[in-house]
């Protein structure tokens, strides 16, 4: 591994700096080809960075690179009271060797790609992380704070190479050690129809909004700035905002201002238009949708094979058709990913046979050690949120069950984002509990 860090620069309240690193693509071929890493380093103002143990971040997705924060936003303010942070952006997210449709094609067709990409899950991010802590610690181990996908990365690392932690933190993010993407999808359509009918509760006027652009879609051919189809379904699947704490909010608000009076009819606002858009594209964190059910992939025997879309044409409530036919709510979907998503996105299409090739691969191996786990040594704490829509909330706690000395904060206070919209109060809770002091 290669080394090498940028000077220090500073916003309000936080010196940082930049590291790169570079690691083996298959770190069980340490001599062949090798991809660089970014992290970047924050440290308080006035602390000399020395005298701080280390606070690894592993970000949700899988596919987005760590947040920018700009000085101590959110949680980190509360981190960097006694931490030196690194905010490391995964491998092919933010600036460690992106992969998107741009930088695929290097790779070859949709194969090679898909080959490619089967070594960017979390067994090989945790390796990452080990192979970079020696250069950063001198060997010490670090506390590393995981969110969401951030939180299945540290399940491994718990069982992978538990020598590299000294305490580990997990909001949203508490994993099934078992379950199969089809049961992970099975288990969301419950939880995803009650944040419908709680988001409908609250602003029943959405009932018909919701409908009405639906089928306006259905009728009207509709596109958004850049090119992107607005579908029924992919309208539908502005449900991922519901996962989120304001999100039934900002959905709501959304909705109000639809359509618009024009000289051929009511039609969909450019206002609207455009407020989807950033919604629906995958421009900035593609891997997302290239190995979202690839995460759940642990029988060397079993593709995953589009899990959520068969889990979701067995169940008619979701269809925007069928829907439009009667007289019910229309459902928005939620944390799922489909095949026309690489039809409609822009950003997406030119990888439509590379995601066809990940759905049929096999050969995926195991991610999570539960022999390890249950003798687990590393103090751990997982903020778990009540009904959470995009982590079983069952699942979690089976899995903390399974994990010696796992110490959980279950709540409803927060929905799955709760490290950003509680920030400090989250980390600072979590910090408590993995040194018994609550």
């Amino acid at each position: 591994m290669t080394h090498s860090h940028s000077p220090s620069y500073r916003q309000p309240g936080v010196v940082l700096t930049d590291h790169r690193f570079t690691v083996p693509l298959d770190h069980d071929r340490p001599d062949g080809e090798r991809i660089e890493l970014y992290a970047r380093e924050a440290v308080a103002t006035g602390k000399d960075p020395a005298t701080l143990p280390w606070l690894l971040y592993l970000e949700g997705g899988p596919g987005f690179g760590a947040r920018r924060f700009t000085g101590r936003q959110a949680w980190l303010d509360r981190a960097l009271t006694e931490f030196r942070v690194l905010l490391l952006d995964q491998r092919g997210t933010g600036r460690s060797t992106p992969a998107n449709r741009q930088t695929l094609p290097l790779r070859g067709g949709p194969a090679e790609q898909a080959d490619y990409l089967a070594h960017f899950r979390a067994d090989a991010i945790v390796r990452d992380c080990e192979a970079i802590r020696p250069a950063l610690t001198g060997g010490a181990p670090w506390t590393v704070l995981g969110q969401s996908f951030g939180g299945f990365c540290v399940t491994h690392y718990l069982g992978a190479a538990p020598e590299g932690l000294s305490a580990a933190l997990i909001t949203g993010g508490l994993p099934s050690l078992d379950a199969t993407a089809d049961e992970v999808y099975a288990t969301a359509v419950p939880r995803v129809e009650r944040k419908n009918l709680a988001h409908y509760a609250r602003y029943p006027m959405d009932v018909e909004r919701a409908r009405a652009i639906a089928a306006h879609l259905a009728e009207h051919p509709t596109e958004l700035p850049g090119g992107h189809p607005l579908t029924p379904e992919a309208f539908q699947s502005l449900g991922i905002l519901l996962g989120g704490g304001d999100g039934s909010h900002q959905l709501h608000y959304l909705l109000e201002d639809a359509f618009v009076p024009t000289p051929a009819g009511p039609a969909l606002s450019d206002a609207f238009l455009d407020g989807v858009r950033p919604l629906l594209s995958f421009a900035g964190h593609p891997l997302y949708a290239l190995l979202h059910e690839a995460i759940y992939a642990q029988d060397p025997a079993a593709p995953t094979a589009w899990a959520a879309e068969r889990v979701r044409a067995a169940d008619s409530r979701f269809d925007a058709a069928k829907t439009l036919a009667g007289d019910e709510p229309l459902l928005f979907t939620g944390e799922s990913i489909h095949p026309w998503h690489f039809t409609t996105d822009p950003a997406l299409a030119p990888l439509r046979a590379t995601a066809e090739a990940l759905a049929a691969r096999t050969g995926w191996q195991p991610l999570y050690d539960p022999a390890r786990l249950a003798a687990n040594e590393v103090p751990v704490a997982a903020a778990v949120y009540h009904d959470d829509m995009y982590v079983d909330t069952a699942h979690s706690l089976a899995t903390a069950r399974a994990v010696r000395g796992l110490r959980t904060w279950v709540t409803d206070e927060f929905e799955h984002d709760g490290v950003r919209a509680g920030g400090p109060r989250v980390l600072d809770r979590l910090l408590a509990l993995v040194r018994d002091e609550v």
